[in-house]
C-alpha cells in the first residue's frame, strides 16, 4: 500500500494545523459547505408551519371542543378497538386528556394507540384559522 493511501483513498484526515483543508486550492475534490435544514420557526410556502402541524398543537388549539377519538389496542383480550368521546382538556407530545361531559370522568389517552379524531364542528388549525381543505 502506498504511503498516504488507505484502501485506495487519499489519507488526508490527519492533516495538521496550518495546512489547507481537504481539496482546497490543490486541484482536489471540492466539498460543498453543508446547508442547514429550515429551522422550526421558518415557514415553507405550500406547507404547514412545522411547529404548528403536530397533533398535540392542533388539539391544544381546540381545547374545550368535543372530539371523538378512535384508538386501537393490539393484543388486548377484552377489546381491541375503543372509541372515546369527550371534551378536549389538553394534549401533550404523547397523550391526550379528555373529560366525559356526562360523568365528569377524565381519560388520559396515550397517543401511541391513536387511529384518528373527528369533530362535529369546525376546528382551529393554525394562526386562528379553521380547516378549509376539501377531503382527499
Amino acid at each position: 500500500m502506498n504511503q498516504g493511501q488507505y484502501y485506495g483513498y487519499p489519507q488526508r484526515y490527519n492533516q495538521g494545523y496550518g495546512q489547507q483543508p481537504y481539496g482546497a486550492a490543490q486541484g482536489g475534490l471540492q466539498v460543498p459547505a453543508p446547508t442547514s435544514a429550515p429551522s422550526p420557526s421558518q415557514n415553507i410556502p405550500g406547507q404547514l408551519p412545522v411547529e404548528e402541524s403536530y397533533i398535540e398543537n392542533i388539539l391544544r388549539l381546540n381545547k374545550g371542543k368535543i372530539a371523538t377519538i378512535y384508538m386501537t389496542f393490539e393484543n388486548n383480550n377484552q377489546w381491541n378497538a375503543k372509541v372515546f368521546k369527550g371534551i378536549i382538556e389538553t394534549a401533550g407530545r404523547d397523550h391526550i386528556i379528555i373529560s366525559d361531559p356526562q360523568t365528569g370522568k377524565r381519560y388520559l389517552l396515550p397517543v401511541i394507540y391513536l387511529d384518528y379524531i373527528t369533530f362535529d364542528e369546525e376546528i382551529e388549525y393554525f394562526n386562528g384559522g379553521t380547516v378549509a381543505y376539501s377531503p382527499r
